[in-house]
């Protein structure tokens, strides 16, 4: 099994190339820079899964004042998850949501959510073997007043 620790400073090249291909619709400066403040704050870690020296899979959290869905206030939330795809079904995903929900508890946090595209069905099963439960589906909607 992977070693799984909290993210670094030394850490950041490797967990920036993951997060543009977990997000590839932003620029590398942009997720460099979101980077820059999470490491800056207690509030936001980010969890690694090392094979050897290699990053080959992370998870982001935060505090939420509130989280569409949960029951208590605040809580923590999974802001996002990658597994490197050699390494995908075999347990780190848990391992990385576990690691998250390890640092909620420690903050006394008492639920932690999460949230994926209505259409990524992979991701819903994930979360479902994470241990998760649907709480609800929303469509949003935006009307341009210029």
């Amino acid at each position: 099994m992977a070693d799984i620790r909290r993210l670094t400073q030394d850490d950041r090249a490797a967990w920036c190339a993951q997060r543009l291909l977990l997000w590839p619709g932003h620029s590398e400066a942009e997720l460099d820079a979101e980077v820059g403040q999470m490491l800056a704050s207690p509030d936001t870690p980010a969890f690694g899964a090392f094979e050897g020296k290699e990053l080959i899979g992370f998870a982001e959290a935060s505090v939420r004042p509130y989280g569409d869905g949960c029951e208590t206030a605040p809580v923590a939330w999974l802001e996002g998850i990658y597994i490197a795809p050699a390494y995908r079904r075999h347990g780190l995903g848990r391992a990385l949501v576990e690691a998250v929900a390890d640092w909620a508890r420690e903050r006394k946090l008492f639920e932690l959510g999460s949230d994926a595209a209505i259409y990524n069905t992979t991701s819903h099963l994930s979360h479902a073997g994470w241990g998760f439960e649907e709480t609800e589906r929303i469509v949003l909607f935006r009307r341009k007043l210029t």
